[in-house]
This record gives structure tokens, C-alpha cells and sequence, in this order.
């Protein structure tokens, strides 16, 4: 293997008041990764360009050498969940959301996190086995609040999303008025398509509200799982860079699906269910789980492969929940268990290494930003001796950095 990619997501942040104005990676106790960015050179990247406040899987095609305009984020999540997709087929990504009614605000984009797998799977077979629409459709729940919807024959992807946050396709907005999907052109199959969808929304809000999973979640004072946001609607699966040569290490539906739309060989491993309503307690275990796969996939694959693309995904969810400490514990276990030994790895089989984010996920926004992220760059050679944060990326060798450039830059080829 000649190179690893490693992806932390949403790993770029602010200054944080209860870290002393440091961000969640400057504070962080990570030893291993700064000896590895000593030995490197350091950069900073904007995945699509200044100014773009990037959504995850328009930053990873980007970074994986392509225009980040043919993310199609519906089709890349139902590839990655393994539905089987025929020409023609609208498939979207879903968030199980709280709502007061369909005129109102949405309360909560993810149902205040604590959807358990048992309840997602219970609301989801109560969707699929009551809503009726004048189309086949497959409504799947994938990992905690996430889902995706497929709508079988000849629809239309000019549609508006339905998700307040996400209310422009690959733009990402702090919004939570509701509103339903329109067409985006005058096409007849578009305002049809945005129709079906629409019926869709308010058929399995009439399941979900009343949903016994749901008024026992009133009961324990937690947020209703009662209606499905839809966002990103795709009918072709994007024809990315070819990467045969690659390994990808993803564990959920979204880098699963772009690891095989860049052909790349994807493993995985079952995330683990969300059993409580602890969330982070799951992400923990999931990290854990998730390092402990992608250390063994190595030791097995490494010579098969040019290069390893990884992805982890944790600490992009408290910069969401502005949890700094949270987030500064992610990048703390990741520096103990992975790190530590990635760097080991490298070092002694002499490959290349690139430490970078798609997006940063700034805790006091609560959401993606526009800010650059940092990229360490480690090849055995020249080096800027500086520690791995945002502040020092700036001052780095590699300078600014285009995501759609950057492996050619560093060449990964």
C-alpha cells in the first residue's frame, strides 16, 4: 500500500468558550497524531471552494477527485444501505424528525437523538406496510435517525427537499419551518414526483404520530419520532473517478455508497445499535468498534492495495449538538487507538498519509461552515514540525488547498 487517506468528519471547529477559546482539536490531549504532524507537512483545505458551506457527501466526491456537482446524496446512501436501484428510481435521504403538526416548525432534525434501532425498525415496518401510494416504494431505516426512501419507476429528482436545514440541494441552512416539496422546474413529472413525495410525508406522519413506539417515547419525555424529512433527491448513480486500486473502511450508508460508486473495494461491519438513549454512549462503542475493524482490515489488505481511503465518523456529531468536550473526546480516543498505530504503520512500510476533514462542524454553530479544514500530509520527507490544529494548517507548506485537487496534489495516483 502506498498511501492512506483518513477522513475525520466534521473535524474542523471554532473557538470554544468552555475550552478557554481553543478549538475542540487544539485542546485535545493527542500525542501521537502530533508526532506524526511534526514529521509532516501541514495545509489547509476548502473541499469545494471559500465561501461554500459544503454538505458531507458533496466534500468527500470532491476530495476523491471529482466535481462536486455529480453527488447525487440519495442514490450514494441507498447504494450504501443495499437497496438494489433500477433506472429510473427517485431514492432520498431521510432524517426521522420531531414535528408539531405539518404547518409548524420542526422541533428537532433528528429526534433528539435517542431513536433506539428497535423503534426505527418498528416505525419503518409500519410505514411500509401502511402508507399507500399509487407507486412501489421502499422506505428503509439505516443507522439511528437516518433513513432512506425509494420511490420504483420514472420520477423526477427536480424537486425541492423537504428538510428545513437542507432546503437547497448541497446547501446546508440552520432553518426549521417545514415545508413541502415543489418542483424546481415546470416539468409535469416533477410536480407529480413532488407530489408523491408530498403524500408520502403526510401518509406516514398519520402513522407515526399515533405510533405506540411514539406515545411511549411521550411517556419517558422524549421527543416523538413522527415525521420523515426528505432531502437530495437523485434517479442515477453518479459516475465517479474510477479507483479500483483502492480500499475503502466505511461503516455508514453515505461513504459506503460513494466508496462503490468510485469503485473502490468496500468492508464493513455491522454499526452497533443504539439500545438506549444514551447516543454518545453508541457513539463511543461505535468508534471503538469502528478502529478495531479498520486496524485488522489493514493488517490483512495492506499489500493488496495502492492506497486506503478511511472515514470516521463520530466526531462530527457533537460540533452538531455543540458538545466541545464530547468532540474532544472523540479526537482523544481516536488519537490513543488509532493514531498510535497508524502512525507506527506508515512510518515502517514507508507509505504516504493524509489527515484531513470533509467539513468543519463548528460546536457553536451547530452546523457546517464554510471554514477550511487542516490536511497533514506525512511521506517520510520535508516536514514543518508544527502540532495538527486549524491554526497551525494555516501556517503550513502546502498552503491552500481545493479538495478536487488535492490527491493529485499530494499524489495519490
Amino acid at each position: 500500500m502506498k498511501g492512506v487517506l483518513v477522513i475525520v468528519d466534521g473535524l474542523g471547529d471554532l473557538d470554544c468558550k468552555i475550552l478557554q477559546g481553543r478549538t475542540p482539536l487544539q485542546a485535545a490531549n493527542k500525542p501521537n497524531l502530533d508526532e506524526i504532524s511534526r514529521k509532516s507537512r501541514l495545509g489547509f483545505m476548502y473541499s469545494i471552494k471559500e465561501s461554500v458551506v459544503p454538505e458531507s457527501d458533496t466534500a468527500i466526491v470532491s476530495i476523491l477527485g471529482n466535481n462536486p456537482v455529480l453527488a447525487e446524496r440519495g442514490q450514494l446512501e441507498a447504494l450504501g444501505a443495499g437497496i438494489k436501484l433500477e433506472r429510473g428510481d427517485l431514492a432520498l435521504r431521510t432524517n426521522f424528525a420531531t414535528i408539531e403538526n405539518l404547518k409548524g416548525k420542526v422541533l428537532d432534525r433528528r429526534a433528539g437523538r435517542t431513536l433506539t434501532t428497535k423503534e426505527a425498525e418498528a416505525l419503518a415496518k409500519s410505514i411500509n406496510e401502511q402508507v399507500k401510494l399509487p407507486c412501489k416504494f421502499l422506505f428503509k431505516s439505516t443507522i439511528q435517525h437516518r433513513g432512506v426512501l425509494v420511490l420504483k419507476g420514472g420520477f423526477s429528482e427536480d424537486i425541492s427537499n423537504t428538510d428545513p436545514a437542507y432546503n437547497e440541494k448541497g446547501s446546508f441552512k440552520h432553518e426549521d419551518k417545514f415545508n413541502f416539496s415543489h418542483p424546481t422546474d415546470d416539468d409535469e413529472n416533477s410536480k407529480y414526483t413532488a407530489n408523491i413525495v408530498n403524500e408520502f410525508i403526510e401518509q406516514s406522519f398519520g402513522v407515526l404520530n399515533g405510533h405506540s413506539v411514539n406515545q411511549e417515547r411521550r411517556k419517558k419525555g422524549l421527543l416523538a419520532a413522527n415525521i420523515i424529512l426528505t432531502r437530495d433527491a437523485g434517479i442515477e448513480i453518479p459516475k465517479l473517478k474510477s479507483m479500483k486500486k483502492w480500499l475503502a473502511l466505511a461503516y455508514m450508508p453515505l461513504e459506503i455508497g460513494i466508496g462503490k460508486a468510485a469503485s473502490m473495494d468496500v468492508l464493513s461491519f455491522p454499526y452497533p445499535e443504539l439500545q438506549e438513549y444514551d447516543v454518545y454512549q453508541n457513539l463511543h462503542q461505535g468508534l471503538l468498534e469502528a478502529i478495531g475493524f479498520f486496524k485488522m482490515m489493514i493488517n490483512k489488505k495492506w499489500q493488496d492495495y495502492d492506497y486506503c481511503y478511511i472515514h470516521f465518523k463520530e466526531t462530527d456529531v457533537p460540533g452538531h449538538d455543540n458538545k466541545p468536550l464530547e468532540k474532544k473526546a472523540m479526537i482523544e480516543l481516536l488519537d490513543k487507538e488509532f493514531f498510535s498505530w497508524i502512525g507506527k504503520i506508515v512510518e515502517k512500510e514507508k507509505m504516504k498519509l493524509v489527515v484531513t476533514a470533509d467539513h468543519s462542524t463548528p460546536c457553536k454553530l451547530k452546523n457546517h461552515s464554510a471554514d477550511p479544514v487542516p490536511v497533514l500530509f506525512y511521506d517520510g520527507g520535508e516536514k514543518d514540525g508544527f502540532e495538527f490544529d486549524e491554526q497551525n494548517s494555516k501556517q503550513g507548506s502546502l498552503g491552500k488547498i481545493y479538495g478536487q485537487e488535492l490527491l493529485k496534489k499530494l499524489e495519490f495516483v
